[in-house]
């Protein structure tokens, strides 16, 4: 015997076009673009540190990290490996006549085991960060030749 699970399909505010009612087909479109744009982008408007786009690259030799970070000075950019997570904390500073806005950036990555801790390093050039995580020699790849007799 199997048994079958079935969950109520979820309508999430939006209305279905056959209900029995006269509601209109769009009622409830805004705020499903709303929500959609919330769970992309995140709330930007109510939180003080956002979070930014990284790109992950490994090769057999490292794992690279790049942030794109435009308009960030090299000296607000703090850069840390704690308990394996290598964190990101940048600051944009703005000034509009007297008036001087900072906004917060920050990212958390989780750092596999293999890393180097020692040895990372890390570059910023034409508002790109590049963090270089070197691998241990046992965590690389290994080619072994195989005798035929």
């Amino acid at each position: 015997m199997r048994i079958i699970r079935y969950n109520q399909p979820v309508t999430r505010g939006y209305a279905r076009a056959n209900c029995g009612d006269n509601r209109s087909p769009w009622a409830g479109f805004e705020s499903e673009i709303d929500r959609l744009f919330t769970s992309a982008g995140g709330n930007v408007a109510g939180s003080k540190a956002t979070q930014f786009p990284v790109d992950l690259y490994e090769d057999k030799d490292n794992a690279t990290v790049r942030a794109e970070l435009p308009g960030i000075k090299r000296d607000d950019i703090q850069v840390e490996l704690v308990d394996g997570h290598l964190n990101i904390n940048a600051t944009r500073k703005t000034k509009t006549g007297d008036d001087e806005k900072s906004s917060s950036f920050s990212r958390s990555i989780r750092v596999p085991d293999t890393v180097q801790s020692d040895k990372v390093a890390a570059a910023y050039e034409d508002g790109v960060l590049t963090v270089t995580l070197p691998k241990r020699e046992e965590s690389k790849p290994r080619k072994i030749n195989v005798a035929v007799k």
